[in-house]
């Protein structure tokens, strides 16, 4: 039996964890000099020992039906280094870890290699490392229409040229992209701009969400460096989360900000179609941060008018995923039942082990309905599959 058992889930939040090749082999020839390698980017150090041992468990479960049948019997464990979890790096080998967890589709994001390419300063690199990237995850889902490319689409490149990515990106296979929750040129226009409309048409058009994840938020710094000056050494969760208390208690910041620009700025007014998933910067700020737009909104009402409530707009077209651990059943009952979706985060550390007994242990009190919104029917709602 599937780890899922008789759940019908789709998982919102996956990764592939790369090898050095994976934007090489789908980078145009000219496009290689432009991308740095995996070591050379400094945001998520790669760690040898780990990488190494992850390859050399992948060939000894090809050839030795014992160790891949530990491997199986372990996959919701967590014990593993991302490298040597069921499926981290290999396609086929994560259809396989699909077939064992019996998710019916999985949104699988980069990890290493969106580092390799979202840090440069050059727009023309960032295009071509952003279009190589798109193209590799692409390929990684390609054989199995569970596994869906989620690619990155850098706003910064500005109107134009993130269309014309989008375009690319979708042509080459990505189900959608995630964006970054902050323009890090202080001189550029807002994500929410009216002249990225658009781009944000682009994902109506494909009916599809767009996403944010954890990482992703344009160089925000949501902890003053000062604050790491503590004298106590920084306890970090693993992946590609923040490090230390002061990280995860802000983990929400950019996105909290962007999504609520989206929405007081009109985007949504604009697209009243257009839908997002919010995936790795928890749930437990929702609740408050959806009594904050009403505040707002009273306070800005004389000045400026919306088409609903902005707590209606966020509820009817965002889906967010909280961590394993998180009360997902006190979020439900302050938020709606129609927001919080599963995610595993697989097989990044910080998703934990047995997402699922986790899950529950918080929504006793949530009935069948609920439970079955949570994992399945939300997500299904939210990529128009009904």
């Amino acid at each position: 039996m599937s780890y899922a058992q008789h759940r019908k889930i789709i998982d919102a939040d996956s990764h592939v964890i790369e090898l050095d090749d994976f934007l090489i082999k789908a980078a145009r020839e000219a496009d290689i000099e432009l991308i740095q390698k995996m070591d050379d980017q400094t945001e998520l150090p790669i760690d040898r020992q780990k990488y190494d041992d992850g390859v050399e468990l992948f060939e000894r479960r090809k050839h030795d039906a014992a160790v891949k049948q530990e491997c199986e019997d372990i996959i919701v464990s967590n014990n593993l280094g991302g490298w040597s979890r069921i499926g981290a790096f290999d396609p086929q080998e994560r259809s396989h870890a699909l077939d064992l967890f019996g998710y019916e589709k999985q949104w699988v994001l980069p990890t290493f290699s969106f580092h390799q390419v979202a840090h440069v300063g050059d727009m023309d690199a960032l295009y071509a490392g952003a279009r190589t990237l798109n193209k590799a995850m692409a390929d990684f889902c390609a054989h199995d229409d569970r596994l869906l490319a989620i690619g990155y689409l850098p706003y910064t490149l500005g109107p134009e040229r993130a269309l014309e990515l989008m375009k690319q990106g979708f042509d080459d296979g990505c189900y959608t992209f995630m964006i970054d929750t902050n323009e890090p040129n202080d001189d550029k226009i807002s994500f929410a701009h009216p002249d990225f409309d658009p781009v944000w048409a682009g994902f109506v058009e494909q009916r599809v969400p767009f996403g944010i994840h954890v990482a992703a938020n344009g160089h925000y710094e949501a902890v003053p460096k000062s604050f790491k000056r503590n004298g106590k050494n920084t306890i970090a969760l693993g992946g590609d989360a923040p490090a230390g208390e002061l990280g995860l208690i802000t983990i929400k910041n950019s996105a909290e900000l962007f999504l609520s620009a989206l929405i007081f700025d009109g985007v949504f007014d604009r697209h009243p179609s257009l839908r997002g998933m919010c995936m790795e910067h928890g749930a437990f700020w929702v609740p408050s941060w959806l009594k904050s737009l009403d505040f707002t909104y009273g306070a800005y009402l004389p000045r400026r008018a919306f088409v609903e409530k902005p707590s209606d707009t966020a509820r009817r077209c965002l889906k967010f995923s909280p961590f394993a651990g998180e009360p997902v059943g006190w979020i439900i009952e302050n938020t709606s039942p129609d927001m919080i979706c599963y995610a595993s985060d697989y097989p990044h550390p910080e998703g934990g082990s047995d997402p699922i007994s986790k899950f529950e242990a918080t929504m006793v009190g949530c009935d069948e309905d609920t439970m079955s919104k949570f994992y399945h029917g939300n997500m299904q709602a939210l990529m128009s599959l009904a």
